[in-house]
Parts: structure tokens; sequence; C-alpha cells
């Protein structure tokens, strides 16, 4: 056997190793060109082809909850409507914007050109309305009142219409059950801003581009509740739109139902009533200014009186929240904000400031009480009381000689609350303060006044009580205007800018006494007012006003009450309460609202009330009236009005009849009656979301109550058309 070398085998396998290098080589050569010329050669081309294909999000809107009344019948609720919109991200792809498009799309919805035009315009400081201030790249609704023809027509030519959809969607609707609005306390809708989407990214409730936000009223208070989660299906598409596959779905949740305090049936008396007394009012000459009332606004607060709860709020000038669905237009937002609008969109329930007029007279008696004067003591009730040569007359100069504190709010009169505030005035040290108690402005800020009640409605306003604090502060504000404009021996204008620049920023004597009778400096509002009432009914306890009374689930499953809470206690005793609501009762039964409680069944509902007439400068007298049961709670003011018992009365009256079913002579029929003590129970929501709903017919007054003269007549004396 021969044997090989080993040295035979070696070039052999070199030469195999050389091979397979080159070849890996190549192969790595052959790798690298094909990546260079795809990466870097034809990069941008397949980059543009990789760009193609993306994830495009649909969004299924969440059905809004809706806000039910204390029984379950719809104040906001939905309907389905054909509601045409607009692509404006693909409108900007054509050339000419799609003005062409929007003109056809005109000619088929019957409005012009520039209408459709302006409903997708953007809005920003200089554009006016209409226009759209939701996010550019949702659809912009056109109207949402297309008839099928119509959208059939967008439909079926749809190469005519690109950009343009016609689909039937919930649409927000205010029922107005019975014709009752309640448009100041529901609110309205309009489209999430860019802004608010990137404040609430990173919140428990953020935007989606396609939601509607509530922008007042209940609508806004409650919003994340009512708006609930849309749905969000993602979608993998290629650049020519085609689907590619489906890459998450997440399924919506309709928004939760808001049970309110409010009567719908009460609701309808209350608005009633209001625009009716205004109207009313209107009618009446006043001496003072030469020509009739101009009653142009009012408000009614219906509280219960034991929890704070709102059964009804209506303010005049009122509108009708349906304008805002869809977009509004220029027309009826100039009918809304333009100067001769008198603002309706203004809440004067919990937006309108005005001075209360004798209905404060009850912070003052308290004071006084807590200052050391005796409730039942006797204090001299001249016709006129003098200050340093200053006449400040009681009302039609009437004295009714030595009276106490409970008299004195019975027959209102203003020389008894004159003098004690002048007396605690000069007691904390006159215009040379030294350490002052000042009772009557620390009662008044511990009644709440001068800041909000808490009310579950948004941009409540505080009130003012001018108490030194706040004269150097105004004082500070304006030095420079009055001291300008100020003449010593100048119209009535001038003279008290004069004074004001010289010692404005001082508590006068004069401003204490008027102060004290709800004149002067002081504001509040009619559901400040209403809280403090209702407060004295239930015994001292001061509630933050609500409306909303539960969360309900969509299913009806969950149940999240809003409880009553306080804000505080009156500061007075159980026998200063005592004194104070037995006074109030006799104003209904023998005082100053008398006149306007003929035949009310005193003892089996014991009626308290306070008639007030505030007077402004340069303008017609302010109607207050105040008032109470065991139950409710009752507070109307007519701006420009006249007389508290002369203009508001017969509608308080009223509101009162129809709620515990009286006739004009006190017979009560419960069978009419539409609330004779307050709701309790909530309304039943069944799994599939249906609401047993009770009908509220439209509002029928019972026949209208006597004359005034015939009624004063009834009641043994001239109708006392009086301030208080």
């Amino acid at each position: 056997m021969t044997n090989i070398p080993e040295t035979g085998r070696t070039p052999r396998v070199r030469i195999r190793l050389v091979v397979i290098q080159v070849l890996v080589f190549s192969l790595l050569l052959t790798l690298g060109g094909r990546l260079w010329y795809l990466q870097v050669r034809n990069g941008d081309e397949y980059a543009d082809e990789a760009n193609g294909n993306h994830v495009q999000r649909v969004v299924d809107p969440a059905v809004r909850g809706s806000i039910l009344d204390a029984r379950g019948v719809p104040l906001a609720d939905n309907e389905t409507r054909l509601v045409v919109s607009a692509s404006r991200t693909e409108l900007m792809k054509m050339d000419d914007d799609g003005d062409a498009v929007l003109a056809r799309l005109a000619g088929v919805l019957g409005m012009t050109p520039k209408e459709v035009g302006n409903k997708v315009r953007l809005c920003n400081d200089e554009t006016p309305q209409p226009c759209w201030n939701g996010s550019p790249y949702q659809p912009i609704p056109i109207t949402d009142e297309a008839t099928p023809r119509q959208a059939l027509q967008i439909r079926e030519r749809a190469e005519k219409f690109p950009g343009i959809t016609a689909e039937p969607t919930a649409v927000r609707r205010y029922a107005a059950p019975g014709g009752a609005r309640t448009s100041q306390v529901l609110g309205y809708l309009s489209p999430v801003t860019d802004e608010e989407i990137k404040a609430a990214e990173n919140t428990s409730s953020p935007f989606l581009r396609s939601d509607q936000v509530g922008r007042s009223g209940l609508e806004r208070t409650y919003d994340k509740y009512l708006r609930g989660k849309a749905g969000v299906t993602s979608y993998e598409v290629d650049k020519l739109g085609r689907v590619m596959g489906k890459t998450q779905a997440d399924p919506g949740t309709p928004g939760s139902n808001v049970v309110t305090s409010i009567d719908a049936r009460v609701q309808r008396v209350v608005e009633y009533q209001l625009d009716k007394a205004m109207k009313e009012a209107r009618k009446k000459f006043d001496d003072n200014t030469g020509e009739n009332y101009k009653a142009d606004a009012g408000a009614v607060v219906v509280m219960e009186s034991k929890t704070g709860r709102i059964v009804s709020m209506a303010s005049q000038p009122d509108y009708d929240p349906n304008a805002w669905v869809g977009g509004i237009s220029g027309k009826d937002y100039a009918k809304l904000t333009g100067k001769g609008s008198n603002y309706p969109l203004l809440n004067r329930a919990t937006q309108g400031q005005a001075a209360p007029g004798s209905i404060f007279k009850v912070v003052s008696a308290s004071a006084a009480v807590n200052a050391g004067n005796d409730f039942n003591g006797s204090y001299p009730c001249p016709s006129s009381y003098s200050i340093g040569g200053q006449v400040f007359k009681n009302y039609e100069s009437k004295g009714y000689g030595s009276i106490s504190l409970g008299q004195a709010l019975e027959v209102s009169c203003d020389t008894v609350f004159y003098k004690l505030a002048h007396d605690q005035w000069r007691k904390d040290g006159g215009n040379k303060p030294k350490d002052p108690k000042d009772w009557f402005y620390k009662t008044a800020h511990q009644f709440g006044l001068g800041k909000k009640t808490g009310i579950d409605l948004p941009n409540e306003v505080t009130g003012r009580v001018p108490d030194r604090q706040w004269k150097k502060d105004y004082w500070k504000a304006n030095k420079d205007v009055w001291c300008k404009q100020g003449k010593k021996n100048g119209d009535y204008v001038e003279r008290i800018a004069y004074e004001n620049c010289l010692e404005g920023m001082k508590m006068r004597a004069g401003d204490a006494v008027n102060y004290s009778i709800g004149q002067g400096d002081t504001l509040v509002t009619p559901i400040q007012m209403a809280t403090i009432y209702a407060a004295i009914s239930n015994g001292g306890t001061l509630y933050d006003p609500t409306v909303g009374k539960a969360i309900i689930s969509p299913d009806g499953k969950k149940v999240e009450m809003i409880e009553p809470e306080s804000h505080g206690k009156l500061p007075i005793d159980k026998k200063t309460r005592d004194d104070i609501d037995g006074a109030l009762a006799k104003v209904a039964t023998q005082g100053t609202a008398a006149w306007r409680f003929g035949g009310w069944p005193q003892k089996k509902i014991p009626m308290h009330a306070k008639t007030g007439t505030a007077e402004v400068y340069g303008k017609q007298t302010t109607s207050w009236f105040a008032t109470y049961t065991d139950d409710y709670t009752i507070v109307m003011t007519i701006s420009q009005g006249g007389t508290g018992s002369g203009a508001s009365g017969p509608a308080v009256r009223n509101i009162y009849n129809a709620i515990y079913g009286l006739d004009e002579e006190g017979n009560q029929d419960l069978k009419k009656a539409l609330l004779p003590e307050p709701q309790s129970e909530l309304p039943e929501i069944q799994q599939d979301g249906s609401i047993y709903a009770p009908e509220v017919k439209p509002y029928e007054p019972q026949e209208e109550p006597p004359a005034e003269q015939e009624l004063a007549a009834a009641l043994g004396g001239p109708a006392p058309w009086r301030r208080d």
C-alpha cells in the first residue's frame, strides 16, 4: 500500500477556501449593491410608496346623554337628522379650494354659495360669525336639516361632490316640553377647539376632534358625563385608500343621563308668569320718569327650602338653544349677542346683579341684633331721618311711631334701619374709625353675600358687599376719573364725582344708611337671595344650590346621586331666626305683601314674604319679591319693572297656586297641584336606555285674578301700589 504524503492535499484545500471566500465576497458585494440601489438610488421612490400605507382612524361619535327633569321628561336629548358635512382638508386639495363643489352643493341645499362658504371658513379674531370654531380636520356640518331627496342627490353623484357627506346623525335636541325652554339652565353645544384638545389630552376625559362640548349651563357643567366615549376603529390603508386590514377597534359608550331637580311643569308656569309680569309692567306708567316701565329683564328662582335643589329657574329675555344645533347662523348670532339683543345668553338668576332694596332688610335686622339691639325693642319710625342736612325719607314720608324690628320688616320702615346703621357707624368711629366692628357688613358676608353660592352652573357672579376694603379699592381704581370729572357746584353727577374724589375711600354716614336698606353700592343676585330666604325657612342652613340631582348610566344600572351640600349657617341664633320668620309671616298676612295673598290658606300652608324696590340713578326701580313656605322658596325680580308687590307679586302668587293646586280663594285641589311636595324618587331608566317620560302639556293659566281695584276692595282698602 502506497502512502500519500500530507503535503499533497494542502494545495487543493487552499484552492477550495479561496473559491469559497470569493463566492462569499461576491454575495456580500451583490447584497450591498442591492441595498445601495434600494436605499440610496431609489430610496425616495420606495419611501413614498411606503408612506402611502398608513393607519386611518374612523371615529363613531358617542350618543350624548340626555338631560332630564325630576320625573324623567327630556329637557335635552337627541334626534336623528340628515346631516350634510364638508371635509375642509379635501376641499383644500382642489385647485379652486373647493369653491365649485360648494357652489353645486348650495344649489342642492337651496342655499347661496356665500352661506355655504361661511359655514366652512375657520373662526379667528377677525372672522365674524358664522364660522367654524372646531378642528379643521373633522367634517364641518353645513346643515342638519337636509331632506332625503337632497341627501340622495349628493350620494348618488358622489363624483360631483368630493369631500361632501350626507349621513343620518344623532343631533342634539332641546325639547322644550310644554313650551318650557329652560334656556340658560341647559346651555348649548359647539365644536371642540384645538386648544381644548391639547389642554385635555392628559386628563381622564380627553377630547376627540369630532366632539361637541358644552359651552354654558348644564351642558358645560356635566359635559364629561354627558359626552360619553366615542368609538374608534383603526384601519391600515394603502396610498390608494384601499383597506388592507383592521388594526384596532375600541367600542364607544353612550353618555350618561343627568337627572335634574327641575320640574318641567313648574318651569313652564314660571316662564309664562315671568313673561306675563314683564308685559303687564310695561303697561304701567312710572310717575318718576314720565314714561311706562321698561321691564327689560327679569328672573325667577324656585328652590326646595330644605335641600337647595332648584325646581325652576327662568331668565328673561331668553332664547331657543336649538339655534346652536348644527352651527349658528350669522343672523341668529347677532340676535343673541348684538347690542340690541339685551343679551339673552345671560342667566339673570345667577349672573344678573342689582341692588336688593328692602328684601335685604332681613340681613340688616340680623346685623342689628348681632350688634346688641333687641329684636322686640322699641325703635322710632319717623317719616324721615336727617344726617348733616341731608334728609333720608321713609317711603311716602309715612311714619309709624315706635315699633319693633319685626314690625319694621312688616311695614318696611326705612327710618328704623337708617338710625340703627347710623348709630353703629358712629360707634365704629365715624369718618375716623377705631377698630370698627362693622356688624352690618360682617353679617352680610356671613349670610353668603359678596361670594358665589356654589350653584352647579358656570360663570356665577359674586355680587358685592361695599365694605371698607371695597371702598378703598374702588377709590384707588376710579379716583383719577372722579377728580377730573368732579365739580363742587356742578350737576348731580359732577358733585358726586367731586365728593368721591375727596373722600371716596371713606365709609361715610350716607353710605351706611343707604346700605342698611339694600341701596347704594350693594349688589346681589336672585340665587343669593333665594339661598338666604331658604335658609331662614329651613332653620338656618345655607345650601349650595343644585340643579343636577343624579348621574345615571345609559343602561340605568349605575346611579350617582348629587347630594345637597352646605356652605354654612346663618349667623343668628334660633330665637332671632324665629323672630324674623314670624315677622315675614305677618308681611304676607297684614304687611306690604298682604294684598297679593288675599285668601291664602295661611294655617294650612304658612306663607312668608318680603317685598322690595331698589332705586338706581338713571334707571327705573327694580322690583323684588322674596317668599317661602315650608317646602319652597321663590324669589323674583324685574329690572326697571316698578314696585316689588306691584310688578312681581301677581306672578309669584300664581306660581304658588299652580304648585299647590290653589284657586284664587285659596281652595286646594290636589289633582290640579303640580308639585304639592318636592319630588323624591328618581325616574327609571331601562337597560335598553328607554325612559318613561310623562307628558307635559302647554300651560293654560287659570282665570285671571281680579283687577287691583277689586282685590283692594276685597281687602278693605286702596291698592297699596307701593315700593315695598
